[in-house]
Formats: C-alpha cells, sequence, structure tokens
C-alpha cells in the first residue's frame, strides 16, 4: 500500500492511463494515431536501451540494428513466405534474442569506450547486411504489404485503434517488467553493476552473466518494437536499421531520463511529436533539436523523469527534516517540564522536612519549663 503513495508510481500511472484514453480524442485521426503507435514502438524498443544502459551502465549502439532484424523478420516471413504475423513475431523475437546473446557474448568482453564502439561495429554491420544482401532482404527495395495481425473473427487489427492497443498492451508488459527488475534482487544487481563492476565482482557478484542477460534482454525489446513497428507502418526499408535509429533511441531516454520506469515512455513519445512537428525542415530538425537537448542534458541529466523525481526527493528530505526537529523540540519540552516538576517536587520535599523538623523541636518541652 505504501508503494502506492509513490510520487513517482503515481506519475507513470497517471502518463499510462492518458496515453491508453488517446483513441477517444484522436481515434477518427488515423495519421496522429498512427503517429502515435509508432512513437509506443520506439517506446519499447527504448525500454529495452533502458535495461542495458540504465541499469548496467553499458552503451549499446546496435539498438537500432536489433530493431531492423525484429522488423525485417516480421515483414520478410509474412510476405514472402505467407506466415501468420502472430507466428513470425514468436520468430522475429526470439531470433533476435540469440542474435544478441551471441554478439553479447563478444562485445562483453570490453568496457566502456570499447564497448560502444564494438556495438557500434555490430549495428553497422548488421544495416550493411540488410541494405545489401538484396537477393534476401530486397536491399533499398524495402518490404511492402506487412500483414497486420490476425484477430481470429474477433478484432480487426486493421483499423488503427485496435493496432493502438495491441502495441499498448506489449508496451505496459514492457513498463511492468522494468518495474519488477527495479524493485527485485536483479535490478539491485545491475545497479551494483552500474555503479562499480569491481566492487560488484568483490562482493560475489556474476558480472559477466548478468551483463549477458541484460544484453539479452535489451535485444528482446528491440526486436518485439521492430516487429510491431513493421505491421503498423505496412512497409519496412534499411532506414529502419540505421545507426540514426539507435541515436534516436538514446534521444529519447535522455530526454526522458534512464534508468526510471516513465522515463522512456514519456521521451519517447515527446520527441516523436516534436519530430512530426519538424517534419517539414526534416533536413533541420536537429539544428532546432540539438540545442533543447544539450539544454536538457545540462541543466536536467538526469531527463524529464529524473528532474521531477528530485524535486520530490528535496521535498520529502525537507518534511522529514521538519517533523524531525518538531520531534526534537517537543523532547526538549517534554525533559524541560520534567525537570521543571523534579525540581518542584524536590523543593516541596525540602520545605515538608524543615517543617517537621522544627514541629517536632517545638513540641519538645525545655529543660526550664520542665524545672
Amino acid at each position: 500500500m505504501n508503494s502506492m503513495k509513490n510520487p513517482r508510481i503515481i506519475g507513470t500511472i497517471a502518463v499510462i492511463i492518458l496515453l491508453g484514453l488517446t483513441p477517444l480524442a484522436f481515434g477518427q485521426e488515423n495519421y496522429t494515431m498512427r503517429v502515435i503507435t509508432v512513437g509506443m514502438c520506439a517506446a519499447i524498443a527504448v525500454y529495452g536501451l533502458n535495461i542495458i544502459l540504465g541499469f548496467t551502465g553499458q552503451l549499446n549502439l546496435a539498438q537500432g540494428g536489433f530493431f531492423g532484424i525484429g522488423a525485417y523478420g516480421v515483414g520478410l516471413l509474412t510476405t514472402d513466405y505467407d506466415w501468420s504475423f502472430w507466428a513470425a513475431f514468436c520468430v522475429s523475437v526470439i531470433g533476435t534474442a540469440v542474435i544478441g546473446y551471441l554478439c553479447g557474448l563478444i562485445a562483453l568482453r570490453t568496457r566502456d569506450e570499447y564497448f560502444a564502439i564494438f556495438t557500434m561495429a555490430i549495428g553497422f554491420i548488421i544495416f550493411l547486411v540488410i541494405s545489401r544482401w538484396e537477393s534476401v532482404t530486397h536491399a533499398h527495395s524495402g518490404v511492402n504489404n506487412v500483414k497486420f495481425p490476425e484477430g481470429g473473427g474477433l478484432i480487426d487489427f486493421e483499423s488503427p485503434t485496435a493496432m493502438f492497443y495491441l502495441v499498448f498492451a506489449v508496451l505496459l508488459v514492457c513498463v511492468y517488467t522494468t518495474y519488477a527488475i527495479r524493485r527485485s534482487s536483479v535490478g539491485r544487481t545491475l545497479l551494483t553493476i552500474r555503479t562499480s563492476e569491481d566492487l560488484a565482482d568483490a562482493i560475489g557478484v556474476r558480472v559477466g552473466f548478468s551483463k549477458q542477460l541484460a544484453f539479452a534482454a535489451s535485444a528482446v525489446f528491440g526486436g518485439m518494437g521492430g516487429g510491431l513497428y513493421a505491421s503498423v507502418v505496412g512497409f519496412i526499408g534499411p532506414d529502419s536499421a540505421t545507426i540514426d535509429k539507435t541515436f534516436e533511441f538514446l534521444m529519447f531516454i535522455l530526454v526522458g531520463g534512464m534508468g526510471t520506469v516513465a522515463g522512456p515512455l514519456l521521451g519517447s513519445m515527446i520527441v516523436t511529436f516534436l519530430f512530426e512537428l519538424f517534419q517539414d525542415f526534416q533536413a533541420y530538425r536537429f539544428i532546432v533539436l540539438g540545442p533543447i537537448i544539450v539544454a536538457l542534458v545540462i541543466f536536467a541529466p538526469r531527463g524529464i523523469v529524473g528532474y521531477l523525481g528530485g524535486i520530490v526527493d528535496r521535498r520529502n528530505r525537507r518534511r522529514r527534516a521538519e517533523s524531525a526537529r518538531g520531534a526534537d523540540d517537543d523532547h526538549e519540552s517534554t525533559d524541560a517540564s520534567t525537570s521543571g516538576g523534579t525540581g518542584d517536587h524536590r523543593a516541596r520535599n525540602v520545605a515538608d522536612g524543615v517543617d517537621s523538623s522544627v514541629g517536632r523541636t517545638g513540641s519538645t518541652p525545655s529543660s526550664e519549663e520542665t524545672k
């Protein structure tokens, strides 16, 4: 019950509820619904980046490549091989997890900037394979007419609202998974690794295995986001696996807040809408967005959610300090009244002793009176 009073949890739930109610306001605007749904697909991949970067502190620059593997897996299997969406989606996610795990076996032997450079090379290799292997991926021709998910006659996923809620449901799973990891012993292990790998190793943490799992989980989330993205958009090309896509994800998490639960979602939606706002100036949008991102990194390095969380923490510390001072004042006043009461009690005892001794002296007859 106390956790439900946490302002961070309340804020995350509020953001999710507002997002879930979006079709009530924009349900008739197909373009707007498509933009929001694409933003949620990106948010799913960003949650994967949050696990490896926000929790473990490893800058994975291959996330765009894993996103592209998921997208091309669904696109090629549903068009060239006539698979159902669900079968293609499951195979694509599993394939992305396997590729991510194998890449992680090599990449995680490096550290710090070398890890970032190596993963960037992995992402670039994935992009080259997708853009040059024309007999398999169709290269720059792309993949058209990617299938929608099958609803079994109950749901028509060709409807933008139905597709929105499908992606929204997967996004909820990612949000809850991030929350559960953060509060679990696994999350504390990953945060310990982020703080100091040497310290984590010294206290018995399996650093290599934990980083390997985080890398594989990051790849799985990227594949899920890419697979859903292919079905939402209906067409995919090599640009869905570029290094630029990775840096977009990195921008989303920097704006929202690394290592937080709501940060990837909030950052993805805000920046996606900013991109759409500046789509007429697409070649120059980074000229406008660049200084905004730089200012955000300087003045709010923990992102929007981290900045707001810092305000809440300072307010809570101030309240605790005030309550502690109030308790100290009450304790001092209690001690003063207690000591004062004890002094009065002692004074009364001394006075009573004097009176009694005087009474006894007065009642004793003198020698002269006896004579």
